[in-house]
């Protein structure tokens, strides 16, 4: 028995499904590659710029296909969802990206120390197609201090091998790759900079801490850097980033001040 027109499968909702399917593989693909060093980072944002492209071809399919499917009856419904579906949650966190390039300032580079930043000991494996590591303008900080408030230092009523205890702690929860113990010289000599390598949220893409901790009379002094290895805009992880760790810090140090206390 043979289709009458009215009962042509659309083939504009096979291909919709087709390039939905495929980006979605694509993305999760790359993505799992990345994060177990399989793909380089290179490539791996070469990917993430063509995901979009296949998702984008996916709902033009689908618009033709809804088309046909309304105007002459053609079958293919079913694929039509299904692309249409897999297309939007591809897209959803490219939305989510272009809303946070929005409404976060342009910065790839935040330390609660706008002069002085913390050295950054994980920086020595750097390549010349990452982000060069160069002072904040002028409008870059007012930008930081305008949209970051919190991102400040802290100062603690601890010695400084207590706060280094706490930032230690903390750091072990935050499952980050560290750089070498602090050196005792530097513990001796008042000022101690631990660095680590983070992940910057949903992309995965490698991230540059440092902690410095510095003795001053009773107290010690806190500040923190997070500096993004790739992308122009960090989309506002380096500052959420040191907000979450310093406040983990802070209830750290009261956690072991209370535990000091019984």
């Amino acid at each position: 028995m043979t289709e009458t027109p009215e009962q042509r499968r659309s083939r504009a909702t096979g291909w919709c499904r087709r390039m939905a399917g495929f980006a979605v593989v694509l993305l999760a693909v790359v993505w799992v590659g990345h994060h177990y060093g399989l793909v380089e980072s290179q490539g791996y944002l070469w990917v993430l710029a063509l995901v979009p492209v296949f998702a984008a071809l996916a709902l033009v399919f689908g618009a033709f296909g809804f088309s046909r499917i309304w105007t002459y009856g053609d079958l293919g419904g079913r694929d039509l969802t299904a692309g249409l579906l897999m297309a939007l949650l591809v897209l959803a966190p490219y939305g989510v990206a272009a809303s946070l390039m929005i409404l976060d300032p342009p910065l790839r580079d935040v330390s609660t120390d706008l002069d002085t930043p913390p050295a950054l000991p994980t920086a020595t494996s750097r390549t010349a197609r990452m982000n060069d590591l160069i002072p904040q303008s002028p409008g870059e900080q007012r930008l930081q201090v305008e949209n970051y408030p919190l991102v400040t230092g802290r100062r603690y009523q601890s010695s400084m091998d207590e706060t280094i205890a706490a930032v230690e702690a903390v750091l072990a929860k935050q499952g980050w790759q560290l750089a070498a113990s602090p050196d005792p010289q530097d513990i001796a000599a008042g000022e101690v900079t631990i660095g680590a390598l983070a992940r910057s949220f949903v992309l995965d893409l490698p991230v540059d801490v440092a902690v410095r901790i510095t003795a001053d009379e009773d107290s010690t002094l806190v500040d923190m850097r997070s500096a993004s290895r790739y992308g122009r805009h960090d989309l506002g992880d380096n500052a959420r980033r040191i907000a979450a760790f310093l406040a983990a810090l802070d209830a750290e140090v009261a956690g072991q001040a209370g535990a000091a206390a019984q």
